[in-house]
């Protein structure tokens, strides 16, 4: 078992519901942070509490000393708060994921996981994907941009020359996400709207199941592998806003609101056999019970 355990980006939403799950595996962790300030929850947990920039190499080199293995879960996507932003997380991607791969080498790190999105495979169809599918954007969008920014570092992970792991989240949801808090509100007020026609695929994964895996491939380590981490039922998006509004007694959701990103439909069978792991939340329908 890998004992001593870095995390980048260790105030966010994925590492708080990490964090409490490794320390009770009696993991050492270490969040490594920009603002300490805000680390209370880490602090909380039993976790050290490191502070470095992932544009800081040398910070990180002293967060991660003495560290078997580091998880980058650091992102600055978008959310349904308000904070984030895609091309400040596309730079994190593509100039930022080099830093850390970097300053893992140079503190003696050996093992790496790194958290990466299922859009990268996906089909754009109502076909079913795999790790192994790779989907070429054409065309300049945010959507599109963030693609190829996850595409690029994925293969910096995988060209690091170190041992590595990376984990596709499908879409997140759940506890402090403020996705399906979002939807349940906007379903209430009649103002849900599906992305464009709701006819193309979106796999999710419950935070906590997201968790979960996490903690198992820190356990387990499948060396050198994707694994894709969502749950067994993709769904359309008519039908996942159609159970929200059903859910709160509103109107089936109407066409028309922005699209999103490429339909993706995925499998999780390789993380099922490389982790022992099964969400805890089959499908949207168990996730979403309240």
């Amino acid at each position: 078992m890998t004992d001593k355990i870095a995390i980048l980006g260790a105030n966010g939403v994925f590492a708080r519901h990490l964090i409490p799950r490794l320390a009770a595996e009696n993991f050492d962790v270490r969040a490594v942070v920009r603002r300490p300030e805000a680390a209370g929850f880490a602090r909380a947990c039993g976790a050290a509490v490191a502070t470095a920039d992932i544009f800081d190499i040398d910070s990180m080199c002293g967060a991660f000393a003495g560290c078997d293995l580091a998880i980058n879960l650091a992102t600055s996507l978008p959310g349904p708060s308000g904070r984030g932003d895609f091309a400040a997380n596309d730079r994190l991607r593509v100039e930022g994921v080099p830093n850390f791969v970097e300053a893992c080498r140079k503190a003696g790190v050996a093992k790496i996981i790194q958290q990466s999105i299922g859009w990268v495979a996906a089909s754009g169809s109502d076909a079913w994907t795999d790790e192994d599918h790779v989907y070429r954007p054409e065309g300049e969008s945010i959507s599109n941009s963030a693609i190829r920014a996850a595409l690029a570092m994925e293969e910096t992970i995988r060209q690091s020359g170190l041992d590595w792991m990376i984990l596709r989240g499908g879409l997140f949801y759940g506890p402090g996400t403020g996705f399906d808090e979002g939807w349940f509100a906007r379903a209430a007020a009649g103002k849900l709207r599906l992305p464009g026609d709701g006819l193309e695929y979106v796999s999710l994964v419950h935070i906590a199941d997201m968790a979960a895996a996490a903690v198992l491939a820190a356990r387990k380590f499948s060396s050198r592998s994707v694994l894709t981490i969502c749950d067994f039922e993709p769904v359309q998006w008519r039908d996942l806003f159609g159970f929200i509004c059903q859910s709160v007694g509103a109107e089936p959701p109407q066409a028309g609101g922005p699209p999103g990103f490429p339909s993706f439909r995925l499998k999780n069978a390789r993380a099922v056999a490389a982790l022992g792991w099964q969400p805890r939340y089959r499908s949207y329908r168990e996730g979403l019970a309240r």
